[in-house]
């Protein structure tokens, strides 16, 4: 695992083994006598004892392979010397492999040295020994006790073990403070804790470790996480030496309250398999101990059973919560809401692929895309969107060949188009966009400023903001979290916002992924630095993905730019407005370099500090959009150091920098995060570990081919996972007549079916008016989706389709009227029709078919088809049904469709000069289809055809009222200009 650790600026490398301070000592006399005998007796152990053996007794060891007869000698004392020299030489090299040990790990650093099989007493010696010697150099008071002690150390057990390390006291500009301590305290503190323990005045207990905090090197900053990685062998532990040491006074009088948190010269207490790095056995005979430093260890050590509550609070000083330095998950009040939808159960109890299969169905659907619910929904609304746009570009005529229906996805197009509406919840992101303009616009009215947002919350029902420092108390409905940096706000208070006219506050927020059912969303724009992403290269492009798609599509922000870097290039069909893409750093620094003057000297000349004050205020939110910057590729050591400079300034002036990673290091990083093999997101310094929300590359090519099908220009092109879909058609003849019709197109009516028990009926009309408007068929899970928004079990998904099969009965032939087709969607038999499908076959009819050769046919098939039209699309819909109707672009294609149907039907009557029966038939079209421009232009003509002045004005006058503020559209003035030149004259006297 990577560290996450900062590089200082410029440094172009740095080895991933951790790096000691080793801090100047003042050397006694007393050092180099103990270092010049330590000498001498490892010369004499080493050298002296072999010489002597070899000089004196000679090899004790027979020459040759010894025979029988050797057994039968009478033992003399040659055999017992020469035992007993047998023996000294196994002692002597058992000795010097335990010197060779030490030294090893002196040098190496790696702290506590294996050990060697039954040395005991010997490798301590040893290990005296060479401490002694290199008592001299700079890593000899963070390696063992003087020579002097070794009589007492062989005689009493293990005291407790020291280490040190560099840390900053914190991430976001902590004031920093120097610690006068030199590498010999920390050979004092050992010996103090160890004394403390042997007079029985202290608490500590046998074999507890300490780890003492030394200042930073540079831009080096130790952590609680590298301190677990390297001493407990797992970064993840790290949560261990933080219950151990959380609300206990240190010396400076402050407590540890935040993981993320920790000061030079603080004193952390170590679990007791703590092993490796700096540690390093220190017993109470360490040289000169200060009276001061002793007394800090002795009170230290007294407060070990610390557990008094009260975790929030800070320490005794208060520095530690000038700034929130890591990103807490808050605390979740109990609560029967259910919540923010799928943004409280990321992985909602509705069927998985596994359990798709087990259903007899023969494919699941990418979790990736239902377990992101915003991103989905902001994906289904852009989809929309650019649906929408393309249906009125065919309707006026911009783009030809196309119809009212849009391309089928298939493939992975429409397993991801499934996924995204099984996943997609419309209802969290509406009510986050209105809470955060809400609170926008009530801290306007107060004349407050907005407060700087690291995060937000979506857990149990309830939206958590966390802040970078308090900011008092919230305006209502919002109330303090579980402390001053939470505002919170409840569902139920979040569900009487209204749409408020003010601009996006926290546009820069996305989603990161889930902690214990929560989903965090972070502001990138509110870093104070660069956000950094280790990890391999496949699984940083899922999480880039991800934010880039959800940054482009979300629902609470108004405008903004995001930049995509060594990736992204065929992401910008999501959201061209936003996304651009450029090709290398050089370029992105030049972009950059140029928008941060601009931004600052345009903070300066509007007396603003930041963008948010700007957001608050007057200025035009657009003037104040964020600019996200997303780069994939690492950057070199000198670009980062430009990035890193860019970045100091970017959250006052709305800008957030994502940054990739190899290896971990970079220089500038405020935030680092890691993402893993499994999914997870790690943040260690932010105390994070989330399961991360990704958009890996098959899911992001099937998205990007659902936006290219709905560009008109782009699905001209191909991109192979869509096809042209022809209308559904019904025989409109005598012959044709429906087993079972259902009229949609006004109140909901069905016929040819008996009622269902009232129980169920209210979930029958839903589910069957869901499959008539998909005649393509609909997945299981997606009408389990649209059913149960909140989610649903199998069985009771399955239940309710036996139910609606039973319901439709079966065809003459034995066949059942609700199949499943060969992808395992359900689809309704050709005998099940709407009111919605003969209209359109009457229009294909009459447009395509039969009436292209036959006048009197076309009249009839246009006037049949104009007569069902009874009003919009279901509207007396049950309260709190039919909400997947959202994600429908059926409300865009039906008053087009009645809109063609009464331009044909008109252009019809004015070949015969009928101008009053056109008017009629375009009159009716517009009451289902009001908006359509194209409807009041032909009656525009029809009326101005009769020569009749006064009818004309009539009309005029109430296109003018119909329009409002907005005023009346350019080609409509100018077709009124052509037709009726007195309208302005009357539009100025109506206005005066």
């Amino acid at each position: 695992m990577a560290r996450s650790t900062s590089r200082s600026a410029g440094s172009s490398s740095r080895s991933n083994q951790p790096r000691t301070q080793s801090l100047p000592r003042s050397r006694t006399f007393l050092d180099f006598v103990r270092a010049f005998f330590a000498f001498v007796a490892l010369v004499v152990l080493l050298v002296a004892v072999p010489g002597a053996l070899v000089i004196a007794v000679g090899w004790p060891l027979p020459s040759g392979t010894p025979s029988m007869d050797w057994l039968q000698q009478e033992i003399t004392v040659n055999t017992f010397i020469g035992v007993l020299t047998v023996a000294v030489w196994l002692a002597w090299a058992q000795f010097t492999a335990c010197v060779l040990v030490e030294i090893k790990a002196a040098v190496s650093g790696v702290g506590v040295p294996g050990r060697v099989p039954g040395a005991g007493p010997s490798q301590l010696l040893a290990r005296q020994l060479v401490a002694a010697i290199l008592l001299l150099g700079a890593t000899a008071a963070s390696f063992a006790p003087g020579l002097s002690q070794f009589g007492q150390q062989l005689t009493e057990p293990d005291k407790a073990p020291v280490a040190s390390a560099q840390q900053t006291p914190g991430l976001f500009g902590q004031e920093r403070q120097t610690a006068a301590q030199t590498a010999s305290a920390v050979a004092e503190q050992a010996q103090n804790a160890a004394g403390q323990a042997n007079e029985g005045g202290s608490t500590a207990k046998d074999d507890t470790k300490f780890y003492r905090i030394q200042p930073p090197e540079g831009r080096h900053h130790d952590s609680l996480w590298e301190i677990a990685e390297r001493h407990l062998g797992d970064g993840r532990r790290y949560h261990e030496i933080y219950e151990l040491n959380k609300d206990r006074t240190q010396p400076d009088g402050s407590k540890l309250s935040q993981a993320s948190l920790i000061r030079p010269g603080w004193i952390m207490e170590m679990p007791g398999d703590a092993r490796g790095g700096e540690l390093v056995e220190m017993p109470q005979q360490a040289p000169e101990i200060s009276p001061e430093l002793e007394q800090q260890i002795s009170d230290y050590s007294k407060t070990g059973d610390h557990g008094q509550g009260g975790g929030q609070q800070g320490g005794g000083s208060g520095a530690v919560d000038q700034d929130t330095t890591d990103i807490t998950l808050p605390t979740q009040r109990p609560s029967g809401d259910a919540g923010f939808e799928h943004a409280d159960l990321p992985s909602a109890p509705q069927t998985s692929a596994s359990s798709s299969e087990d259903s007899g169905f023969s494919f699941g659907l990418p979790e990736a895309l239902i377990g992101a619910p915003l991103l989905a929904a902001g994906l289904l609304g852009a989809l929309g969107v650019r649906r929408r746009h393309a249906l009125w570009q065919s309707a006026m005529g911009a783009v030809r060949g196309r119809g009212m229906e849009p391309p089928t996805p298939t493939g992975d197009a429409a397993d991801a188009q499934d996924a995204l509406l099984v996943g997609a919840d419309p209802r969290s992101v509406r009510l986050l966009d209105h809470s955060l303009r809400g609170l926008a616009a009530a801290l306007a009215t107060e004349s407050r400023p907005l407060p700087t947002v690291y995060a937000a919350w979506l857990s149990n029902g309830d939206l958590h903001l966390q802040l970078a420092q308090p900011a008092g108390e919230p305006p209502a409905p919002w109330q303090l979290g579980q402390d001053q940096t939470f505002w919170m706000l409840a569902r139920s208070d979040a569900e009487q916002y209204e749409e408020a006219e003010t601009a996006a506050p926290y546009p820069g927020l996305v989603s990161l992924g889930t902690m214990d059912d929560s989903r965090l969303l972070l502001n990138l724009e509110a870093v104070p630095g660069i956000v950094s992403l280790s990890g391999s290269a496949e699984d940083r492009a899922a999480v880039f993905a991800s934010v880039a798609a959800e940054l482009a599509t979300n629902g609470w922000s108004d405008r903004m730019t995001i930049t995509l870097v060594g990736f992204g290039q065929d992401l910008t069909p999501l959201a061209p407005n936003r996304l651009r893409h450029l090709e290398d750093i050089e370029a992105l620094i030049e972009t950059m370099e140029a928008e941060t003057r601009q931004r600052r000297g345009a903070l300066g000349a509007a007396g603003h500090d930041s963008v948010l004050t700007g957001r608050t205020g007057p200025a035009q939110h657009t003037r104040w959009a964020p600019h996200l910057v997303l780069l994939a590729a690492e950057p070199d050591a000198e670009d980062a150091v430009k990035l890193a400079e860019l970045a100091a300034d970017a959250s006052r002036l709305g800008i957030g920098y994502l940054v990739g990673t190899e290896s971990g290091d970079l220089p500038g990083a405020a935030w680092e995060m890691e993402i893993t093999a499994e999914g997870r997101l790690l943040a260690p310094l932010l105390g994070l570990e989330l399961d991360a929300q990704l958009l890996p590359q098959a899911q992001q090519r099937a998205v990007v081919d659902l936006f290219l099908g709905a560009d008109p220009e782009a699905a001209e092109a191909g991109s192979g996972n869509t096809a042209e879909r022809p209308p559904f058609l019904v025989d409109v003849t005598e012959q044709g007549r429906p087993a079972v019709y259902a009229r949609l197109v006004g109140p909901y009516e069905i016929m040819g079916l008996d009622s269902p028990d009232d129980e169920r009926s209210a979930q029958l009309h839903e589910a069957l008016a869901l499959l008539l408007l998909h005649r393509e068929g609909v997945h299981p899970r997606v009408l389990a989706s649209a059913l149960w928004p909140r989610g649903v079990t199998e069985d009771v998904r399955d239940a309710l389709i036996g139910r609606l099969r039973d319901w439709l009965g079966a065809d003459p032939d034995g066949r059942p009227r609700l199949g499943t087709d060969g992808t395992g969607r359900l689809t309704l038999a050709k005998s099940v029709v709407s009111d919605l499908d003969v209209l359109r076959s009457l229009y294909h009819e009459a447009t395509q078919g039969r009436g292209v050769g036959n006048r009197a046919v076309r009249g009839r098939l246009l006037t049949d088809a104009l007569v069902l039209v009874r009003g919009p699309l279901l509207p007396d819909r049950p309260r709190g049904r039919y909400g997947w109707l959202t994600h429908e672009i059926i409300d865009a294609q039906l008053p087009l469709l009645v809109a063609d149907t009464g331009l044909a039907l008109a252009e019809f009557h004015l070949e015969k000069d009928r101008a009053e029966r056109a008017i009629e038939a375009l009159n009716a079209a517009l009451n289902s289809a009001p908006s359509d421009e194209r409807l009041w232009h032909e009656l525009l003509r029809a009326t101005h055809s009769l020569g009749d002045t006064e009818r004309l004005r009539a009309l005029a006058t109430d296109l003018i009222t119909r329009s409002g503020a907005r005023g009346l559209p350019p080609r409509t003035e100018a077709l009124l200009d052509e037709l009726f030149p007195a309208w302005r004259g009357d539009a100025s006297a109506s206005a005066g």
